[in-house]
């Protein structure tokens, strides 16, 4: 879609994340000179999320809108990045389509941390889900996050209840449970 596009396609859909490698918040400084190259701009501060790992999802009752979505995200017609355009994903965006609710999906789904992160020994906490609040439930967060439009003349974003949920990450492979007790 193009930014000037209107987002009302996106008005049915829930939405919910579930932080499966929490990453570092990392600082980079960066500067920059006018176009003609003769004087600099003010140094700045800007902070990204090294090394996260995200499973998001999106519900709908809307077969032919997730289809579409999915379709999307195989085949980008822009560049995708997380957060700003400097940021892109560190490979392809793994996507697919569920038969389930987003909060069932995001509970059952494989942990999709890095390889280093599944075979340390660190004990892993639950994982945290974040999804819409439903009507009358009880909200954890209000966040500022819906876009209601990307046009760089007027964007806008509304407010969104947001439920935190819990658990527990796959289990981990343990070489311990192929020794039998007798060879201990």
């Amino acid at each position: 879609m193009d930014r000037t596009e209107p987002l009302d396609i996106f008005n049915e859909l829930v939405f919910g994340v579930r932080i499966d490698q929490p990453g570092a918040i990392e600082r980079d400084f960066q500067t920059a000179r006018t176009l003609d190259g003769s004087s600099s701009m003010p140094l700045s501060e800007r902070y990204f999320l090294a090394d996260a790992v995200f499973l998001a999802g999106l519900q709908s009752d809307d077969d032919d809108l997730l289809s579409g979505l999915l379709a999307a995200v195989e085949r980008p017609r822009y560049p995708l990045f997380l957060g700003r355009r400097a940021f892109p994903p560190a490979g392809p965006v793994k996507a697919w389509i569920v038969d389930a609710d987003i909060r069932t999906a995001l509970h059952e789904a494989a942990w999709q941390a890095s390889t280093k992160t599944q075979n340390s020994s660190v004990e892993v906490p639950a994982l945290e889900i974040l999804v819409d609040a439903r009507p009358g439930e009880l909200v954890d967060q209000t966040l500022a996050d819906i876009p209601r439009s990307f046009d760089p003349r007027r964007r806008r974003h509304e407010l969104r209840d947001v439920t935190r949920l819990r658990v527990d990450p796959s289990p981990r492979h343990d070489p311990m449970l192929l020794v039998s007790e007798e060879e201990v």
